[in-house]
């Protein structure tokens, strides 16, 4: 039994690589500042690249759920770190808008194909009531690479880099190389699937929608990451419109977001071992809640760095448990599942264009607003989590 531990363990190794690799479309939030800084863009304009990225979540993850069942999950999650892999090295040779926005497109559907994947994927190596915990160890992981995304991008900036002469984008290359060990580590481990799922059409896949169970989770992953990818955004543009700081000052707002989120999720994977899922879900959508409310009302740095950290803490585990929840109550259709729920991710779309729009118009205590919308729904989510 302990050997069998061993090798479960020795082959989470290269899928946690994979989760830190997953972890690199967080960087689209600090990247996207800085490319409104350099080519003088407002909001509505900016917030295009983060839209841009989950936009392809609605159009790749059914297909990828279904990918699945012919070439098998670990081959789909190799194919996605190669197209991340691409993405990550169209901005070495400039950083125009076109060039952006079709590094961010391959990014953004690189990482649907993955986050499709890798999460049944674990599957296959850890079942029943450790998967949720699984999961978010390796949204720890993945944070991890969120939060350093800004650190890369701010020392880039300042150092001016006479080796590359990228500034900032010099993060894109570090990933890069990343995603390719990663290639290589996975490639070289046997990880024994799952027969495929029955069901191999869109039609079948789409009906699973007709579950309602299943339709609340999408709609819960929508707004989680909604939230998570409109904070990443919109933090660093609340210090610079209330407290008059730089960007370069302010960029601190995303790593700190991050930092707390990766806090959330370490802590997050020992506390859902024992404490249920319902419980430790309400409490961190509350955290979110508070954050919101005390990023409407404070103006000073302190008060508005601790909503943020909320946010992070509190947002950190909703999306591993909204996602073990569902592949529960659809057992023998993860494939499916995990399509719709990855497609969920279109929330990064929908949720930063409206508060891009709301900040044009109102500043921003309108993407706030917005944001207030998806922990509104959570709150209400949390009464269909089963204990």
């Amino acid at each position: 039994m302990m050997t069998n531990n061993k090798h479960t363990y020795a082959k989470l190794i290269p899928v946690m690589f994979c989760f830190f690799a997953m972890g690199f479309v967080d960087l689209v939030g600090i990247a996207s500042n800085y490319v409104q800084a350099d080519l003088g863009l407002n909001d509505a304009q900016a917030n295009i690249f983060p839209s841009l990225v989950f936009f392809w979540f609605l159009i790749f993850s059914v297909p990828t759920g279904l990918l699945m069942n012919k070439i098998g999950r670990k081959r789909t999650v190799l194919l996605s770190l190669v197209v991340t892999a691409i993405s990550l090295l169209i901005p070495v040779f400039g950083d125009s808008y076109g060039i952006m926005l079709v590094s961010f497109s391959f990014l953004g559907i690189g990482n649907a194909i993955m986050q499709t994947s890798l999460n049944p994927l674990i599957s296959n190596l850890i079942t029943g009531d450790k998967l949720a915990s699984t999961l978010t160890f390796g949204q720890f992981i993945k944070a991890i690479a969120s939060f350093l995304a800004p650190y890369l991008a701010m020392w880039g900036a300042l150092q001016a880099l006479p080796t590359f002469g990228l500034g900032w984008r010099v993060l894109f290359p570090i990933y890069m190389i990343i995603a390719v060990i990663a290639i290589i580590l996975l490639s070289s481990t046997p990880i024994e699937e799952e027969k495929p799922d029955k069901a191999s059409g869109f039609k079948a896949c789409f009906a699973l929608l007709g579950k309602s169970f299943v339709l609340l989770s999408f709609i819960g992953i929508m707004c989680h990451v909604g939230i998570d990818v409109g904070t990443n955004t919109t933090a660093p543009k609340i210090l610079m419109e209330r407290i008059g700081m730089t960007l370069a000052e302010a960029g601190f707002a995303t790593s700190l977001y991050f930092i707390f989120r990766t806090a959330g999720c370490f802590i997050g994977a020992f506390i859902l071992q024992r404490v249920r899922s319902r419980s430790f879900f309400a409490f961190s959508v509350v955290l979110m809640l508070l954050a919101m409310v005390g990023l409407f009302i404070f103006h000073s740095k302190t008060a508005i760095f601790i909503c943020i950290a909320l946010i992070g803490f509190g947002n950190a585990n909703i999306f591993p448990i909204i996602f073990s929840q569902a592949l529960f109550a659809m057992p023998d259709k993860k494939n499916e599942v995990s399509g719709l729920m990855i497609m969920g991710l279109f929330g990064g779309t929908v949720f930063p264009l409206a508060m891009g729009v709301a900040s044009d118009a109102i500043g921003q205590n309108g993407a706030i607003a917005i944001m207030m919308i998806g922990v509104i729904y959570l709150l209400i989510y949390t009464l269909k989590i089963k204990k």
